[in-house]
Parts: structure tokens; sequence; C-alpha cells
């Protein structure tokens, strides 16, 4: 069952929207704002030289949109997604919210589709990510997981051992999609839709900083439109 944003974590998001109200331009580089030394705006541009793929001939970059156009293979070590592209431009972020158009390309045929938003990616085994599929009974399915050095868990409140939250995408038609992360408290929340409350929430403080990234645990699918606000974060120790 949805549940409204906890009072700690709206105000952490309304702090980072609030960067992106300033009427600073966007770009794919740090953007401070004035009155928010500390915030930033990332705008990746739908290339190659924003965007870094696990395995680049699965990828393609075209009318604005970064297009995964192959399954991925699953990788040696923990369990975890198969495929994705990391955003390369700009700083690592604490606290981000995330925004972007996207679209599942599996035909509907297929009932554990997805699509994944990868958030504080600190190494191919330290991040977070959430899992939208049409599919929502079973464990690896339409719900929020950290990897951290072991297999993907998953930490989602809708997740009661047989079902999830309701389905975040069961068509191939482009999604409006929001993540937020409020770093001091671990609270995550997955908008679909512009909907007033999150389909997801989660509340884990494995580990903050880090960077954004789009694919797939075994299907493909594309993004487009992307912005990420969000408060810059320290080195990161864990970086390839």
């Amino acid at each position: 069952m949805n549940r409204r944003l906890p009072a700690a974590m709206a105000a952490g998001v309304l702090a980072i929207v609030g960067v992106a109200a300033t009427g600073v331009a966007p770009s794919t580089a740090e953007t401070p704002s004035a009155g928010f030394p500390g915030f930033a705006v990332v705008k990746p541009h739908a290339t190659d030289r924003d965007w870094d793929p696990l395995t680049p001939e699965k990828w393609t970059f075209a009318d604005g949109q970064v297009v995964m156009t192959q399954r991925g293979e699953a990788p040696q070590g923990p369990r975890r997604p198969f495929e994705y592209a990391i955003v390369e431009k700009g700083p690592e972020l604490h606290s981000v919210s995330y925004r972007a158009e996207v679209r599942i390309d599996e035909p509907v045929t297929r009932n554990d589709r997805d699509v994944i938003l990868v958030f504080n990616y600190q190494s191919p085994t330290r991040f977070y990510y959430a899992h939208l599929s049409q599919d929502n009974t079973i464990y690896p399915h339409n719900g929020i997981f950290v990897v951290d050095d072991a297999d993907r868990e998953r930490i989602d409140d809708q997740w009661n051992g047989t079902t999830g939250a309701p389905a975040a995408i069961d068509d191939t038609d482009w999604h409006d999609v929001r993540l937020d992360y409020h770093a001091p408290s671990g609270q995550i929340a997955v908008f679909v839709d512009d909907a007033s409350e999150p389909l997801m929430t989660a509340t884990d403080t494995s580990f903050s900083g880090g960077r954004v990234g789009f694919g797939s645990f075994d299907n493909y699918g594309r993004i487009r439109d992307v912005t990420v606000t969000g408060t810059k974060a320290g080195p990161n120790p864990h970086a390839p």
C-alpha cells in the first residue's frame, strides 16, 4: 500500500527541487546555485560522452534517447542487474531527485519485463536500484533493492512476502518517473506518472553518495529527458 512521504524526507526533497526553481540553466556539468553552494543540477545529453554503459555494443544514442537494445548477460559475483549505463558527467550526489521518462521495449507477452533506475552508484557491486516491472509477484520484481557487495536485497516497504507495489509499467508507452533519496534519513520514494503519492518507499543507510544510471535486470528499454538534482557528495573511496 502506498504511503505519504515522511516529513523529514519531504523537507529534504523540497530543498533539492528548490534549486531547480532558481532559474539556473542545467547542464551536463555541476551547476552551483546562488544561496545553495552545495547543490548541483545534472542534465546529461543522450550521448556516449555523458553515459557509460557496461557493454557499449548493447546501446544506442539517438533522438535524445538512451536506448538499451539488447538484454544483458549475468555478471560474475553477486546477483545484480545485468546491464546498465551510468551518468559520468557532473559531480557525485548525496541526496538526489532523479526525474526522467522511461519505456520498456520488451514485448508485454514477457511478464518479467523491466527497466531499472540506478542511484548512489559507487561501484559495480555497491549501489541502489528501483526495479520497474509489470510483475509484482516474485521477490526480484517491481521493488527497491540494495547491492552491497552481496546478492541484491529487497528493501521496499510494499513487499509482503508474496506481492509488492502495483505494477509500475505494464505496456510499451513512455512513463514519467521520479526517484527521491534523502541521504540523512535514508528514505527513498519512487513516483510514476506524476502520482501525488509514491508507488514504492524504503529506508536504507547502507551508503550514500554516488551516481545515477539506467538499465534493466535482464530485459531492455530506453530513457529520455533526464534531470538529476541533488547535494554534492564527497570523494568516493569505492570508485573503480
